[in-house]
């Protein structure tokens, strides 16, 4: 018998959770279909979106435990600091490599649906900034599964869904509240047929290294000029259809949009370093010109006019770094 498109698998961000709840609301017990979410958190934050859900009057919700069956009708939401998985009938959690800086990651979780079940899975991108989830959505659409995103218009942050439709073939754009109709009816669709062709390249290892499976992507595309924002390592760099992404040997992986925003991040985090180490040296100049043991001379006031314009140059430019916008694709 052929299977429907049962396994729909949920990636959201900023704004997530208010899409999320109109997107479950209307779904009926008897779905035959399972939910898979992962909303983006920090990873020290406890996660109430189970009880969230479970108040928009829809299907059970809970964080599942490790190697749990899969089974119709329940909503499993990723746990704090833990990918989700889903491998062979069950669900898997792993602490594995960060995905764009975050644990759990949307793409490790559409990765291994699309691996394992293939055909039958439908992608769903809702809320949220930069791209995640575009890369994971791709690897569904290789394997003949389903592409579902948020219509922009809808979504409080428009750029996931944005930069997903950009970059892979979506088959549905609507509404949060106009989902549970439309995955109701796919539920019920038979999918088609698995076909013989072999997984996108890659796909196995990227998987197993999310699993904490011991692996290395050392092989894993070419070399790039960047360093891994984790582990200084080198990136290396990866190309599918019109996406180009980054995973270090470890595992740490980057999409363009995160990769940047880390390294400005990473910018910042410098500049404000420096800000402190040049003031910290512009108030020692201040005290050996003002004690009374000690002779100051005019090198050490040009050292002081010196570090004191440093501050002003590195005030301006932070002030200018805190007041850009999110980077974006458009």
């Amino acid at each position: 018998m052929i299977k429907g498109h049962d396994i729909i698998v949920v990636g959201a961000s900023a704004g997530g959770v208010e899409s999320l709840k109109r997107m479950v609301h209307g779904f009926n017990r008897d779905l035959p279909a399972s939910l898979f979410v992962v909303l983006h958190l920090p990873g020290d934050h406890k996660s109430f979106l189970p009880k969230i859900l479970a108040r928009a009057d829809s299907l059970p919700a809970g964080h599942p435990n490790d190697g749990e069956p899969i089974g119709p009708g329940k909503i499993y939401v990723a746990p704090p600091d833990h990918h989700l998985l889903l491998m062979d009938g069950r669900v898997r959690l792993s602490r594995g490599p960060k995905e764009n800086a975050v644990r759990p990651a949307v793409d490790v979780l559409f990765r291994s649906a699309a691996r394992t079940y293939g055909p039958r899975v439908v992608g769903v991108v809702l809320s949220g900034l930069l791209d995640d989830g575009t890369a994971g959505l791709w690897t569904i659409k290789q394997r003949g599964g389903i592409a579902v995103v948020q219509d922009p218009d809808d979504a409080p942050w428009p750029d996931m869904p944005t930069n997903a439709m950009r970059l892979v073939e979506v088959d549905h754009r609507l509404a949060a509240s106009n989902m549970s109709d439309l995955l109701t009816r796919l539920a019920n669709e038979p999918a088609m047929e698995r076909t013989a062709e072999s997984l996108p390249p890659n796909l196995d290892l990227e998987v197993d290294m999310a699993a904490l499976k011991p692996k290395s992507a050392e092989s894993i595309g070419v070399p790039s000029p960047y360093a891994c924002p984790d582990c200084h390592g080198v990136l290396n760099e990866i190309r599918e259809g019109n996406i180009k992404r980054y995973r270090c040997r470890t595992g740490h992986a980057y999409s363009r949009l995160s990769l940047a925003e880390q390294q400005r991040t990473l910018v910042e985090d410098s500049l404000w370093t420096s800000l402190r180490a040049v003031e910290e040296y512009a108030s020692l100049l201040r005290e050996l010109i003002a004690s009374d043991d000690h002779k100051s001379d005019s090198n050490e006031q040009r050292e002081l006019k010196t570090a004191e314009r440093h501050i002003e140059d590195l005030q301006s430019i932070l002030a200018d770094a805190n007041s850009s916008p999110p980077i974006s694709a458009e």
